[in-house]
């Protein structure tokens, strides 16, 4: 498949669908009225897709793989800060288990894309 805009890109799609499924939790219940632990989870899988698309706009493979990292590193967080909102009754067990699995596929589809773009560089 040949890539013509960020939105080709499976890990930008996986890390939409992580956006919406964290934005779908946090409106409710307690999660919608802890401000801090809300906007925090937001701006983190937020993070995740706009590095992406920041990153293809870069002008060289280095440089998109950098901000590629930049987008793991976010869907890392995500999972660490959905530890808080269970530990905190924010989300269900249910809700923790589906959006960790979706950050964690994000993170290995964007981690597969790095390795494709290094390779380019050194191929062997």
């Amino acid at each position: 498949m040949t890539i013509r805009r960020f939105e080709d890109i499976e890990g930008w799609q996986l890390a939409r669908e992580l956006t919406r499924q964290v934005y779908e939790v946090a409106r409710r219940g307690a999660f919608a009225t802890d401000f801090g632990l809300r906007n925090q989870i937001t701006r983190a899988s937020g993070s995740a897709m706009h590095n992406i698309a920041e990153g293809f706009d870069s002008g060289s493979n280095a440089e998109f793989v950098r901000f590629l990292r930049y987008s793991q590193r976010s869907c890392a967080e995500v999972q660490s800060q959905l530890y808080v909102a269970l530990d905190h009754a924010c989300i269900s067990q249910d809700d923790f288990d589906r959006i960790d699995e979706q950050a964690a596929k994000t993170h290995a589809k964007v981690g597969g894309f790095i390795r494709y773009l290094l390779s380019l560089a050194n191929p062997q």
